[in-house]
């Protein structure tokens, strides 16, 4: 994404922030909440990949510790001419992946348990190839910011629900402090709208370029899709502001989810990637 984009979408949660702020305090709760929304924007530069990394319970692999999969992200990354990211296990039976990092020198991939069980060596690099486009990209430092930024407005929302109702700063009262907690869910839907899902397509392209075999990945894709709607990520549902961060939507179990779908119609990319692979060989 675009430095001017990645501001722009700073700027929008920033503002959140204020109107949060102003809900809970007034002017003196804008001041507030302008502090907490430097001070979180700054802190998820440095540490939103970590934060999220945390969340899943991803846990860091080897040469020794996961030799295939390990082998396939080092194949892949010398291919893409990329750093060699730190490879994460997610213990969870959803098969998906994700990357994340400020920048190429600071990245990191994982795949969940479901996904390395599910998916044959071809179908895991079609997947690797991908989070390493977002990586080449520099999609995941805005993938990660927002997720983390989301996650503290929420947080927000619900101390104006518990301390903003009755204070004496409170233009809206207690009317006010129902509004927000009404609204926290959609600030981050929000945030998922914010980010483009042409980013995906984009990855989609550029995975399938740096594995040389786009079916690979159309292969990946149908088979995340169809387990990913029979089987539940609790993490990803009760933090729904790191969805967007997946390579295929991880929401599927509650009604609310349908208001964080940030992801392109599956049909729609794998078509694209068969489409890809017929004007540069036969790969299926």
């Amino acid at each position: 994404m675009s430095t001017a984009r990645t501001a722009l979408l700073l700027a929008g949660l920033t503002a959140l922030f204020l109107a949060v702020g102003y809900v809970i305090g007034g002017e003196g709760g804008v001041i507030i909440a302008l502090g907490i929304a430097l001070a979180t924007n700054l802190f998820a530069y440095w540490n939103s990949d970590k934060i999220v990394l945390r969340m899943y319970g991803a846990r860091q692999v080897d040469a020794r510790d996961a030799p295939g999969y390990y082998g396939i992200v080092e194949q892949l990354a010398r291919r893409a001419e990329l750093p060699m990211p730190k490879v994460y296990i997610i213990d969870n039976p959803q098969p998906n992946a994700f990357a994340t990092g400020r920048n190429p020198e600071n990245a990191a991939v994982a795949a969940t348990t479901g996904l390395l069980k599910i998916l044959d060596h071809d179908e895991v690099a079609g997947v690797m190839a991908h989070e390493l486009a977002h990586v080449k990209n520099r999609d995941t430092l805005i993938m990660t910011i927002t997720a983390t930024i989301a996650g503290a407005l929420g947080m927000l929302a619900n101390f104006a629900l518990f301390f903003g109702g009755s204070g004496r700063n409170n233009p809206l009262g207690p009317i006010g402090a129902i509004l927000i907690m009404i609204l926290a869910p959609l600030a981050a839907m929000l945030v998922q709208m914010a980010i483009s899902r042409t980013r995906e397509y984009a990855a989609d392209r550029a995975g399938a370029e740096i594995c040389g075999r786009p079916m690979w990945l159309a292969s990946a894709l149908e088979k995340l899709e169809h387990a990913s709607r029979r089987i539940d990520n609790p993490v990803a549902e009760d933090n729904p502001a790191t969805a967007h961060l997946f390579i295929v939507n991880p929401l599927h179990a509650r009604a609310t989810d349908g208001l964080f779908s940030t992801h392109p119609s599956m049909a729609n990319r794998v078509q694209r990637l068969r489409e890809m692979a017929g004007a540069v060989g036969p790969w299926g």
